[in-house]
């Protein structure tokens, strides 16, 4: 059975320690910049959540490649990027709806979460369990759009 990230918002106390693990882990280096999961901040609602690559079964980021350098991992079903196919053309950061696939200057190339191999660093850094590896099953984009529903958007200068 695959697995995938599963991220519960309420556990997550903003330490960043997820970010500074994944930029370990892909980069060598502690450098938030470079993660490939950021901690989004609802700082009006004093809350913080996690967000990465969902692996999404649609993957627009694989169907929009020109070159065919986003592929899928057989043994945990991520969408990985090739860098040595990857031309750096940015197309699979405008197909993705959820933002979660970037450019990074210093390659030329695009990032995303590939699960780090079956291995996510970010779940191993978090002490609180926000970030687990579970059963696909249990994950998935409707309790993505779930939990987005319970942000209020609206301006507070117009309530």
């Amino acid at each position: 059975m695959q697995k995938s990230l599963h991220i519960d918002p309420s556990k997550c106390t903003g330490c960043l320690q997820c970010e500074m693990a994944c930029s370990y882990e892909n980069h060598g280096v502690f450098n938030i910049a470079k993660s490939r999961i950021k901690v989004f901040n609802f700082e009006h609602e004093g809350r913080k959540v996690p967000y990465t690559c969902t692996q999404c079964a649609e993957a627009w980021c694989l169907n929009a490649c020109p070159v065919d350098a986003i592929r899928i991992d057989a043994a945990t079903g991520a969408k990985v990027v090739h860098k040595d196919v990857c031309v750096g053309c940015k197309v699979c950061t405008i197909a993705c709806p959820f933002g979660t696939i970037n450019y990074v200057a210093d390659s030329g190339k695009v990032q995303k979460c590939d699960l780090c191999g079956g291995d996510p660093a970010c779940v191993t850094a978090c002490p609180t369990a926000a970030i687990t590896y579970v059963d696909a099953d249990w994950t998935g984009l409707e309790k993505m759009r779930q939990w987005a529903g319970k942000t209020n958007t609206q301006s507070r200068a117009s309530a």
